[in-house]
């Protein structure tokens, strides 16, 4: 027994990111070192696996909202508690993985070498961008937990979660240096909303609902301040020359074209989903 102490006392020690290589290199069988993405390589790396992904995913939810048109709901509560916990624990480990990977580059650099600098956009970096992104594809199943449920399945639902898989992948492939800010962002957003959708499967009522709302759309306020300062800086140095004493920022003009207008359009949405569900007409009548 003694001789097993130090054996798990450094496994204790051992931080979130070489746990994480360790039970990567155990799932998969290479060093965690070793990942590139590489577009029409990788799994789910294509322009196209990704289009039938999102097709497949629309196909789903309309047919199967109309095939349980005439069924009753299948609350499968259990299995949706699972899901909420999981996503939960999911997006606070990705979280911290980020920060830990991230605290040196933020305390090295200047910030905007920090969502700018080809440098920063480093391998390990790169493979929890993959692993992000990877999950936008299971967190399609919050809407087939809707649709099986019969929940009302609005617009900004399955656009937002659609669009997002697609995100991801242009900002990967566009190697695009300030998708750590939306990407974190996003992850400790995802911790209290799916903490708040575990809870209200148990029929627990929280005060703090309407917030989540609140924290998404500050996400995208900050997330637009910052991707839009990059483009100014790509645009300023690539196309108009006018930023000559100025380095460029590391990534693609197509992905943050489609960042900065695809982020915009959620910020709307989500704006536009606040005063629809949060905001009630007075009671008072209109003066004539």
């Amino acid at each position: 027994m003694s001789s097993l102490l130090p054996t798990y006392m450094s496994t204790l020690t051992l931080s979130p990111q070489a746990l994480f290589e360790t039970g990567y290199e155990k799932l998969v069988g290479t060093p965690a070192s070793q990942f590139r993405f590489t577009p029409g390589v990788t799994p789910l790396s294509s322009g196209r696996e990704v289009g039938v992904m999102c097709v497949l995913y629309l196909v789903v939810i309309f047919g199967g909202q109309h095939l349980m048109r005439s069924r009753k709901p299948i609350q499968l509560s259990l299995l949706f508690q699972v899901h909420n916990a999981f996503l939960t624990l999911l997006s606070l480990g990705l979280f911290v993985l980020f920060a830990q990977n991230l605290a040196p580059i933020i305390y090295n650099s200047t910030m905007k070498d920090s969502i700018c600098a080809a440098s920063n956009f480093t391998q390990p970096l790169e493979l929890l961008y993959y692993v992000n992104y990877l999950t936008k594809y299971y967190e399609l199943l919050d809407t087939c937990f809707l649709v099986l449920r019969k929940k009302n399945l609005e617009f900004l639902h399955w656009y937002h979660h659609s669009m997002t898989a697609l995100l991801c992948y242009t900002q990967l492939t566009g190697r695009t240096t300030v998708s750590w800010v939306p990407i974190v962002l996003n992850l400790g957003v995802h911790v209290v909303m799916y903490y708040y959708y575990f809870l209200a499967t148990f029929n627990i009522k929280v005060w703090w609902k309407k917030y989540i709302t609140v924290m998404q759309i500050t996400q995208f306020v900050i997330d637009l301040a910052v991707i839009y300062y990059c483009l100014f800086i790509i645009l300023g140095v690539r196309q108009f020359d006018m930023l000559s004493n100025t380095s460029d920022c590391q990534g693609s003009l197509g992905a943050a074209f489609f960042g900065a207008g695809l982020l915009s359009s959620y910020l709307l949405l989500f704006i536009q989903f606040f005063f629809k569900v949060y905001t009630k007409p007075s009671d008072k009548p209109k003066s004539q």
